[in-house]
């Protein structure tokens, strides 16, 4: 991908939901919720603090995060739906 957030935007590409409920009901996908954790793509540099000097991002490309369910804003870059957040929209990086 030939794509660099600025600043302290992060592009995330959303993590799909499990299709069956833990009773092993099936979910169509009309009564589907959008996922609210994804994969971090891309940052940016880092915000700007009151002096001018670059504060780095907490999160790196590969995190798996939590954000908001209307966060961020859905573009398609290279055939895939992403989403670009700022950095305080993300709620925490999901562990391992």
């Amino acid at each position: 991908m030939k794509f660099r957030p600025l600043h302290d935007r992060v592009v995330v590409r959303r993590i799909e939901a499990e299709e069956k409920t833990a009773g092993g009901i099936i979910i169509p996908d009309t009564a589907k919720e959008k996922p609210q954790e994804g994969e971090v793509v891309a940052v940016g540099s880092g915000a700007r603090d009151e002096s001018g000097k670059v504060v780095a991002l907490d999160v790196k490309a590969g995190d798996r995060v939590l954000f908001g369910k209307w966060s961020g804003t859905e573009v398609r870059i290279d055939g895939q739906d992403l989403l670009i957040m700022k950095e305080s929209d993300i709620m925490g990086i999901v562990g391992k």
